[in-house]
């Protein structure tokens, strides 16, 4: 969203008049007409639809308010008064063998929307403020956070990896570049995408020989980086609007992604950058976020069905579970770690973490303490706990196994 002030009474009484169409959608009452021309200003109005409950709705605001968007508190309560959260399918908890806890830390920043987590090598737990423009690490040990701030105003920080150095790597999701931060100095290297299409570029992630990968949404690209030329080559997927997402590496070096806009998993040669596709049984289906197994299987999260998906690439044979609360429970970020699979249901209320058992194929699942709201992507610390990142609470997590 590109940098906006609140306009002056008059010019927004001018500027609600070219909207007539969308004001007569929204129910009446005050704050009405500035709520349509502040926010059409940046996208459609429509949009206020989806609801939130209150606290949400003042989150969203920071949110605004981060990226240079004033926003009068008439408005705030006419969004709390006529867009209530929708009702969401109510989480179905199971009980299992597994022992585990759930520990939240606030990030300091108010709508920062922490987006990627990521658990580093010295035990650290970073995130990707990607409204607020920063990187933020917190030490589980102490609850201490320091955040970094990013070297181009608005960068939309995103996807986030750990380089064999310690440097941490993001995607600036808003301006089309992939960064570098030292944390010793807080030094930010940037690399502009050489293609201007480029834009959204989404997760990344290190393959075996310290190549950096990763995809780009909206553009319909995937790229890697080399880190010590600092040269960048685009490939687009076989399949248009594919809309390339996350993304994981097996074994034997192979990266492999999942393609959000189709019903495809995908691989990439690391040499020649020929991606392959394996399309998945259900037309339906949106692969969202994706783990791979010690024994190379893909395991895939279908956001659209909710359902938890196996991949075997060697024979394309695809098995399906459905999620436990159900077909709008909006599985997303998930990893494998300690001989399951641990995975997010973002549309239940309240959010889940589920553990998946392959070998026994059953179930288990916890509420996310404060309700989650929405953990987009998981990471797994050096001594196997996934850690979290809930975009809409403003919050950093760590699942502890016991």
């Amino acid at each position: 969203m590109a940098s906006k002030s609140l306009m002056s009474a008059a010019a927004a009484a001018l500027l609600c008049s070219a909207f007539p169409a969308h004001s007569q959608d929204f129910p009446d009452g005050p704050g009405k007409q500035t709520f349509v021309t502040v926010c059409n200003a940046c996208h459609a109005a429509a949009r206020a639809r989806a609801g939130y409950t209150p606290e949400g709705w003042r989150t969203v605001m920071h949110m605004k308010q981060n990226v240079g968007v004033s926003v009068p508190a008439e408005v705030v309560d006419y969004l709390i008064k006529n867009f209530p959260e929708r009702p969401r399918p109510a989480a179905v908890l199971i009980a299992g063998p597994a022992e585990a806890s759930i520990k939240e830390w606030p990030v300091p920043t108010p709508g920062s929307r922490p987006h990627d987590p990521l658990a580093a090598k010295d035990g650290s737990i970073w995130y990707t403020g990607q409204l607020s423009g920063v990187l933020g690490r917190l030490d589980p040990k102490t609850g201490a956070i320091k955040e970094y701030k990013l070297k181009t105003p608005h960068t939309g920080p995103h996807g986030l990896t750990e380089g064999k150095a310690g440097n941490i790597w993001f995607t600036g999701n808003s301006v089309g570049l992939i960064g570098k931060l030292d944390p010793k100095t807080g030094e930010v290297t940037e690399y502009k995408l050489p293609d201007p299409a480029a834009k959204d570029p989404h997760t990344l992630i290190f393959d075996h020989d310290g190549i950096l990968w990763f995809t780009v949404q909206q553009g319909n690209f995937v790229g890697r980086l080399d880190p010590k030329s600092g040269e960048i080559k685009l490939v687009h997927p076989p399949t248009a609007n594919a809309r390339p997402y996350g993304m994981a590496v097996n074994s034997k070096n192979v990266v492999f992604l999942v393609e959000f806009g189709t019903n495809k998993v995908a691989s990439i040669d690391g040499k020649t950058m020929q991606i392959t596709e394996y399309p998945l049984p259900d037309a339906g289906a949106r692969p969202r976020r994706i783990a791979i197994g010690p024994d190379d299987i893909v395991w895939y999260t279908d956001f659209a069905r909710g359902f938890l998906g196996r991949l075997d690439p060697a024979t394309r044979k695809v098995t399906e579970w459905p999620s436990p609360s159900g077909p709008k429970s909006a599985p997303y970020g998930i990893v494998f770690t300690k001989g399951a699979l641990w995975y997010n249901e973002s549309g239940a209320k309240p959010n889940t973490i589920v553990r998946f058992d392959p070998n026994s194929e059953k179930f288990q699942s916890w509420a996310i303490p404060g309700g989650g709201d929405i953990v987009r992507n998981m990471d797994v610390t050096p001594d196997g706990n996934p850690v979290l990142a809930n975009s809409l609470v403003n919050q950093v997590g760590l699942v502890q196994i016991k």
